[in-house]
């Protein structure tokens, strides 16, 4: 399990970043991710492997006018 915006969430085995978030339905050019206090660069997505524990923030940004 990890916990994504403070809801437990099932994670079968370690994911890329990039891979559960595309998963989860996020546009990830129009998000900011924290994972365990420390933000993630846009270009690390993939390179970042979430495991049972982890703790996951994801802000959407929404435009207006």
């Amino acid at each position: 399990m990890i916990r994504v915006n403070g809801e437990e969430k099932k994670l079968d085995k370690p994911t890329a970043l990039l891979t559960y978030l595309v998963q989860e339905g996020y546009q990830t050019g129009r998000i900011a991710v924290e994972l365990n206090g420390t933000i993630i660069p846009k270009r690390n997505y993939e390179q970042i492997i979430l495991h049972a524990g982890d703790v996951l923030e994801v802000v959407s940004f929404v435009g207006g006018g």
